[in-house]
């Protein structure tokens, strides 16, 4: 050290030290509010982090979320403004997944807080007015445009002075606010349970439907479904429309009748169903002849909603090239349908040939224990599993689903 500096600080004149006599209580006071305050951050932090992995899950974005109401939009501002006191701007922003663009779109000179507007409409002139806005609920509220639709709506609305906006604003404008227009339809009433059978060969239903090959050829397909039991009784594939194909079916489903009880077979008023083949078999009392929408208001709507799952379900997912290939589909699909696939019309547990054939009663009960078991059977597997969260005192006492009781 220099001699020179020794000196000066020996020469010196000592500064007088000032300070604050405290007594114990006060130290005990400030350790408590210290420790206080601690408690308060560590609390503070653990929200924090939790809030920030919601919103993280959540999915949550600025892009499809605006804020229409004014004074919503002022308050978050100001909000965020308050916190920008404390963290750095460019966190928060991070945090809440806002863009920098939008965020200064909405905190301009004067803060905008007009109502539907996600920005300023100083920066965007070119945008609706209020006024337009509410010209244009007005007109899709309004009851004597009802049966317009909302591209005719935006062009009448240009024709009548009113509103020279494109109907791509329109439509906008409908999806943002949530506009629904009055479109309330009105239906005769129609029977929501259909006709049905109390016993097999009571009611039949016949019907011919078309399906279209790959080379542009048509495929006929004929079929007879049993009303009580859904079992399909005949089936054939042509390769042309044959009318005698509907009396040939007739004639196949009646060798097969359990009883000497004669079936009403519904069908439609075509060539196929009122020919000189099926009136003979009419008119010798092996069956009655209904025609569908025609000697009654029901439709055969039975028959044609099980075409349609043969085609959505089946025929459509393969390839038609050939009357051959649907007729091996179709052979296949009968099958399943009569003896395989349980029907959800008898809760989902027989199938059509064990509800034609009087089998399969006790089947419903039988599955039914056999839900119990299993259900059993997994709880004492679930409760088996172990991890280092468990301890071993900890038992759970399994609930045995017989038991009536709750207590």
């Amino acid at each position: 050290m220099p001699r020179s500096t020794a000196s000066g600080w020996i020469k010196r004149d000592k500064k007088t030290v000032v300070s604050l006599k405290s007594h114990d209580h006060d130290i005990e006071k400030l350790e408590c509010e210290v420790v206080r305050l601690r408690s308060q951050v560590a609390k503070l932090r653990a929200i924090v982090r939790l809030l920030f992995v919601v919103l993280k899950l959540s999915g949550f974005t600025w892009e499809r979320f605006g804020v229409p109401n004014g004074a919503k939009k002022l308050q978050f501002l100001n909000s965020l403004g308050e916190a920008a006191t404390v963290v750095p701007l460019r966190a928060i922003l991070a945090f809440l997944r806002l863009s920098h663009s939008r965020y200064h779109a909405w905190n301009q000179s004067e803060t905008c807080s007009l109502n539907d507007r996600n920005s300023c409409p100083r920066t965007t002139p070119s945008r609706l007015t209020t006024g337009e806005i509410d010209t244009i609920r007005e007109l899709v509220f309004a009851k004597e445009y009802r049966h317009l639709n909302t591209v005719a709506l935006a062009r009448h609305a240009q024709r009548l002075g009113k509103v020279f906006a494109s109907p791509t604003s329109w439509y906008r404008m409908v999806r943002i606010h949530d506009w629904t227009r009055p479109r309330n339809r009105i239906y005769p009433p129609k029977p929501k349970v259909g006709i049905r059978a109390a016993k097999p060969n009571e009611i039949w239903h016949i019907d011919t439907s078309i399906v279209r090959l790959l080379d542009g050829r048509r495929a006929y397909l004929h079929a007879i479904i049993d009303n009580f039991s859904r079992r399909i009784l005949a089936w054939c594939v042509g390769g042309t429309f044959d009318p005698a194909v509907t009396a040939t079916l007739l004639q196949q489903a009646a060798k097969g009748l359990l009883t000497d009880s004669v079936p009403q077979v519904y069908m439609d008023s075509g060539v196929e169903n009122t020919n000189s083949a099926v009136t003979a078999l009419v008119e010798s009392g092996t069956l009655k002849r209904i025609l569908a929408q025609v000697d009654v208001v029901f439709s055969n709507s039975m028959i044609e909603a099980w075409w349609r799952m043969l085609k959505h379900q089946w025929l459509y997912l393969n390839e038609l090239d050939s009357v051959e290939t649907v007729q091996k589909l179709l052979a296949f699909y009968v099958d399943q349908h009569n003896s395989h696939v349980p029907h959800s019309a008898f809760k989902g547990w027989q199938t059509p040939d064990e509800m034609y054939f009087s089998k399969g009663a006790e089947l419903p009960e039988q599955l039914k224990l056999a839900r119990i078991v299993a259900r059993q059977a997994r709880r004492e597997s679930n409760l088996a599993q172990r991890c280092n969260a468990c301890t071993p005192e900890t038992q759970i006492v399994p609930i045995d689903p017989m038991r009536t009781d709750t207590t």
